[in-house]
């Protein structure tokens, strides 16, 4: 069987050392594998690269089409991004998949109870606020841009019923905030119920993720497979690792049509870098999902099973573990993990899936659609320290004669026409304007009439309103009643 090649960035911290044990553990399970060592992490960001990895790097990556990493540390500052969220997001790794087990030897609370755990959260992985679409409006009020897809919500949810088909779960569960964020997670959520339609087979249900939280807590073994948007998914993921004893457990494959990229969902741990205490199962773990997306599943339950099998032994780094007085180090927990390969389950013959990216001809991704989409409304983001009732003399009198000033908020909530003496302000309010015609208006006309005021009012950004089909795609204000026309 001809190796095949890969990319690895070995990380900081505790990286380098956690997947030199990994790595000795494929060799050792002679893992069809050859290495393609890039730099990534802190190092490459202290050398001037933002991106915080080499052009070098990014090609091997686009070459190779598999990135297998150990954990890396982001710089602290302003305009530094996460190594982490730039690589999902570059190669679009739409959809991060993390499988929580009952590790036999790993004690937790449900372990303990005789309550098994088995559970996937897939997690949508490009899109929401880690788009890190900010700035501040004024000097006491930033902004963060939530961004949700149908295309980007389509493809995670995808992901997530054919990991149950795989995984054969018999329910797919959306988390979500539908509740409050009408627009955005509403788009989610009825993006899951029309791609469930794809797979009668599997029962398709939604849970408000506040609720969702809870019940992991108390009854994690009543799901199977949980979808959630980016942000919450990121939280509630870690939730589950606490379940089944920690982040050290916690295998994440970052997985893309073209890329994919396999890592250690812990931290770098520099306090016990270098000191042969770390423990490398979240990254092994992880590589055993690499090798079964690569079609290497053989391999990959050869060394899943000697994984919990050294366990099962008392076999333990210092991190779990009843007695940490019999941990061993990062080496020695990687010679036991070897101890215990059987390797008589592994041929040639098994066929391999995998197969590098090729170029894409267009890099589009689009829902194509026949809705009518109009501009209704306009709202004008504004720094000023005046009182609402002020703001709204100078907009009346400035206003197109088609047009109405609808309300005016303050933080979300509405202060004019009507609003309460006791909701505090900041120096940002929301100005907003609407047809009060049936007839349509051109987009270029609302923009006119933010120029016109541009001169009295100092506004720090737009934002278009619209409906599609007749229906308001935007969010009132807390207070807002519904204008007639819109």
């Amino acid at each position: 069987m001809n190796n095949i090649k890969i990319s690895v960035a070995k990380g900081d911290g505790i990286g380098p050392e956690i997947m030199d044990a990994v790595l000795a553990i494929f060799t050792a399970a002679k893992v069809p594998l050859e290495y393609d060592f890039i730099d990534m992490g802190k190092s490459i960001y202290d050398k001037g690269y933002s991106t915080g990895m080499t052009d070098e790097a990014h090609a091997s990556v686009e070459s190779t089409g598999i990135l297998f990493k150990g954990p890396m540390e982001t710089p602290k500052g302003d305009g530094v991004k996460s190594i982490n969220v730039t690589a999902r997001k570059t190669w679009n790794t739409h959809s991060n998949i993390r499988k929580f087990q009952t590790i036999k030897g790993v004690d937790t609370v449900f372990s303990k109870a005789g309550i098994p755990i088995n559970l996937t959260i897939v997690r949508e992985n490009v899109e929401d606020t880690y788009g890190g679409i900010e700035h501040y409006m004024t000097k006491d009020v930033a902004v963060s841009r939530r961004i949700i897809s149908r295309p980007g919500s389509q493809q995670v949810i995808r992901s997530a019923f054919e990991t149950a088909i795989k995984e054969g779960y018999s329910t797919v569960t959306c988390g979500h905030k539908a509740n409050i964020m009408k627009l955005t997670d509403g788009m989610f959520l009825d993006t899951f119920y029309e791609i469930a339609k794809e797979y009668p087979q599997v029962k398709a249900e939604d849970v408000i993720v506040d609720a969702l939280c809870m019940k992991l807590v108390y009854a994690p073994q009543t799901f199977e497979c949980i979808v959630l948007t980016n942000l919450q998914g990121d939280i509630v993921s870690d939730l589950c690792a606490g379940l089944v004893g920690g982040l050290g457990f916690a295998p994440s494959a970052n997985l893309g049509d073209h890329i994919k990229i396999f890592e250690a969902v812990h931290g770098t741990a520099p306090d016990i870098a270098g000191q042969d205490k770390a423990n490398p199962t979240s990254l092994l773990l992880s590589g055993v999902l690499m090798l079964n997306q690569m079609g290497l599943d053989h391999y990959g339950a050869a060394i899943r099973n000697a994984i919990l099998n050294a366990i099962d032994k008392g076999m333990h780094t210092g991190d779990f573990g009843e007695d940490r007085s019999k941990s061993i180090g990062t080496k020695d927990f990687a010679n036991a993990i070897i101890a215990e390969l059987d390797l008589s389950k592994i041929t040639d013959s098994n066929p391999i899936k995998y197969h590098k990216p090729s170029a894409l001809a267009e890099n589009k991704m689009m829902v194509s659609s026949n809705e009518t989409i109009e501009t209704v409304g306009i709202d004008l983001f504004i720094e000023c320290e005046t009182q609402p009732h002020k703001i709204a003399e100078i907009v009346q009198v400035h206003i197109d004669p088609d047009m109405e000033l609808t309300t005016i908020t303050n933080r979300g909530t509405q202060v004019w026409p009507e609003g309460s003496v006791y909701t505090n302000l900041v120096d940002t309010f929301v100005v907003r304007i609407e047809k009060n015609t049936t007839a349509e208006i051109k987009k270029k006309k609302f923009m006119e009439q933010a120029i016109r005021l541009y001169d009295h009012l100092n506004i720090g950004s737009i934002e278009m309103l619209i409906s599609i089909d007749g229906k308001r795609k935007y969010s009132l204000a807390q207070g807002q009643k519904v204008n007639a026309i819109s």
